[in-house]
């Protein structure tokens, strides 16, 4: 007879159970009368607790989490953001990212701050209403919460339905051609450690184009604990682009998790910058709906110290005559740990499929360490698709050359590492966002130098 060896709970598992619990319970009595546990969403987050109860945070034994062992590194759970004071939204104010002609909502901890959130100057068109408010009204687009992928339990997407509470739908009209990009920034500006969670459901509507951009700051020093996920549902004949920056603080964990549908003759760029939280981990769950899409999902990662990164990726060519491009380049210095899982399969039904898939990385150091895997899986027969990784050190020829040019080592290799990493930003297709993302690479290269 096989018995299931199951490890026994941490410390900090059993504080998330419990917090989760308390949660759920408080949901209750306050939906008492009402019609139940403010109905499917109640129902979500009580499966999502039924499913830690029974799996826990995910550990080096699944295969999906071999290279980032969460259950090792959580250690302790702080307590649940609370309401921000005014004090907090000014601090979050001033260390939110500037995005030019933005219309900005502005997240604090994890908690939708309303009077600092542009719901007013929002484009014809184009309407957001924070979850609650969604959930009140009974708002159809709800319903795409939990109806996308991944099918199978993950961990931090768990947690973060588990907690659904707080965040924001946003809804782009069939045909409406947004000018401005709708900025969603995220800081945690308090000097305690808190626990954050966020839920946002973008769904951009036939014929429609929008520039999205996502940020994640906070304060230095602080083990807070960010989580976020949104589920992206992209019409027949949209374009939306996606730029994902995260910046968290050393000492802070984030958890982002990206779920994307793709109809008919859609066009989705999605390009995330990574560069803080001591450990961070970007699941991207995409699947075509509809035929002749495009999906891109490119990235850059500079990590230095002891950060651990993990990027991993499921794409679900389901539909035929769809294409895909994953670009991913990473940078680690010092005793940094990268990591890029990406996995692409092609159904049975899904002829003529074009996906590609690279992962090239460099190492600055003897101390760093990047783990790539790669994946294909195929059930049709008339497709065209590939994957690779590299890793490697600069070149010595190339800093020989511009050292013998009068270039210091520090800015040779500068330049050197701003090329390598530039042809991923070359994708961002809205300059101002390029300008922005380049000026923070180029920090970070700099800070890097002196």
């Amino acid at each position: 007879m096989n018995i299931p060896v199951r490890p026994a709970r941490t410390a900090a598992e059993d504080a998330i159970a419990a917090t989760l619990q308390a949660r759920l319970q408080a949901r209750l009595d306050a939906a008492a009368g009402q019609g139940g546990l403010d109905g499917r969403l109640g129902e979500l987050s009580a499966d999502a607790l039924e499913a830690f109860r029974a799996h826990g945070l995910p550990n080096r034994r699944v295969e999906e989490w071999k290279y980032t062992d969460l259950r090792a590194a959580v250690r302790a759970f702080p307590p649940l953001a609370t309401a921000p004071t005014a004090a907090d939204e000014a601090e979050a104010t001033f260390r939110a990212l500037d995005v030019p002609h933005a219309a900005r909502f502005l997240f604090v901890s994890g908690m939708l701050a309303r009077g600092a959130s542009d719901f007013a100057g929002l484009p014809a068109g184009v309407s957001a209403r924070p979850l609650d408010t969604a959930t009140a009204v009974n708002d159809p687009l709800l319903d795409r919460i939990g109806s996308l992928p991944p099918d199978r339990y993950d961990g931090a997407l768990a947690l973060n339905t588990g907690f659904l509470g707080e965040g924001l739908v946003v809804k782009v009209e069939a045909g409406t051609k947004v000018a401005k990009p709708v900025h969603l920034a995220h800081v945690f500006p308090a000097g305690e450690a808190v626990a954050g969670f966020t839920r946002t459901v973008v769904v951009v509507g036939d014929g429609a184009e929008l520039t999205l951009v996502e940020s994640f700051t906070g304060r230095e020093g602080v083990a807070y604990q960010a989580n976020h996920a949104m589920e992206l549902v992209v019409g027949d004949g949209a374009t939306v682009n996606l730029v994902r920056l995260q910046e968290e603080g050393a000492a802070a964990l984030h958890l982002g998790t990206l779920m994307l549908e793709l109809g008919r003759t859609a066009k989705l760029n999605v390009f995330s910058l990574v560069q803080g939280a001591a450990l961070s981990r970007h699941s991207v769950y995409g699947r075509f709906q509809g035929i002749g899409s495009h999906l891109g999902v490119r990235g850059a990662t500079l990590l230095k110290g002891r950060q651990h990164a993990d990027t991993t990726m499921f794409i679900d060519h389901a539909v035929a005559g769809c294409e895909s491009r994953e670009l991913f380049k990473t940078v680690l210095s010092d005793e940094a740990h990268g990591v890029f899982q990406g996995k692409i399969v092609v159904r049975r039904d899904a002829q003529k499929t074009d996906g590609r898939m690279m992962s090239q990385s460099l190492l600055l150091s003897d101390g760093a360490e990047m783990d790539n895997k790669p994946e294909l899986e195929i059930f049709a027969d008339d497709v065209q698709c590939g994957h690779g990784a590299t890793v490697g050190t600069l070149d010595d020829k190339m800093l020989f050359y511009l050292r013998s040019r009068g270039l210091p080592l520090k800015e040779a290799e500068r330049l050197l590492i701003q090329a390598f990493v530039g042809e991923a930003v070359e994708f961002v297709e809205d300059e101002a966002l390029r300008e922005v993302l380049v000026a923070r690479m180029v920090a970070w290269l700099e800070k890097r130098a002196a």
